[in-house]
């Protein structure tokens, strides 16, 4: 089993579902999957809290504790976070952290990674900028942000929201680090972003949505007499006693910190 970072240097890139809870942490491991993160939306709307104004600290070391237990990496969203919370979530089993610059100062956030990564060196810290999220973009702007962060000794940057090829081309050009992009359903194939450079890609929040927009229909096709998909975990599935071993791809090699 690689290491989490040597997992964004791969022919393949790393595609990285987002969880927000055991039950769909341990789905996703059993399907094969080495690395997972956490979906800060997820969280928080699972909680009845907004996302974004980090209100979900407690529950998100929580969950980390947790996760930590599974046999697979995990990354976690600590929001614009502190070093506070980024040696929290490491001390719990995180190998690594998402933290977002919310379009606040660049040089703030740069002195922030700065400082994660002297208290928790070996944390992998995926610095976000917000440069296009929900937000037209700026592409000289994200190239000024992702500079700025990757010379403050980020791990990983991560544009969410950028959707045209020419712009990611030009995000993957700027830095030398691994370049992590949000999935887009509609405007993204794992095949042209894997040409374009891309080395990890998020879920984010679109599995949690997911699975509401699938209860709900689901819901309905039982008031409604509609007919209802047969292809679902079983209650003993779900109920059976966790198998740390479940899920692990085999492998010889041992290095590494696993979350």
């Amino acid at each position: 089993m690689r290491d989490f970072a040597a997992l964004h240097r791969t022919a393949a890139p790393l595609v990285l579902p987002n969880v927000w809870d055991v039950a769909s942490a341990r789905c996703l491991v059993d399907a094969g999957f080495p690395a997972l993160g956490t979906t800060s939306l997820g969280i928080a709307a699972a909680n009845g809290v907004r996302d974004g104004v980090n209100a979900t600290d407690d529950q998100t070391l929580r969950l980390t504790r947790s996760l930590a237990t599974l046999p697979a990496h995990i990354t976690v969203d600590i929001e614009t976070g502190s070093v506070a919370t980024a040696a929290a979530v490491a001390a719990a089993g995180a190998v690594g952290v998402n933290m977002e610059d919310a379009m606040g100062p660049a040089t703030a956030h740069a002195a922030l990674i700065r400082s994660v990564k002297r208290e928790v060196p070996g944390l992998f810290v995926n610095a976000r900028t917000d440069t296009y999220w929900q937000r037209s973009g700026d592409l000289a702007e994200t190239l000024r942000r992702i500079r700025l962060y990757a010379d403050a000794g980020a791990d990983a940057v991560f544009v969410p929201g950028v959707a045209e090829s020419a712009d990611i081309a030009a995000v993957v050009a700027a830095v030398d680090v691994p370049v992590n992009v949000l999935f887009l359903p509609g405007r993204h194939t794992v095949a042209t972003l894997t040409e374009l450079g891309v080395r990890r890609i998020s879920t984010g929040s679109l599995l949690f949505r997911a699975a509401l927009a699938a209860s709900v229909q689901t819901a309905l096709a039982v008031r409604d007499g509609l007919t209802v998909g047969t292809d679902l975990p079983s209650y003993a599935e779900v109920n059976a006693e966790p198998d740390v071993r479940r899920g692990w791809p085999e492998s010889d090699e041992t290095e590494g910190h696993f979350g």
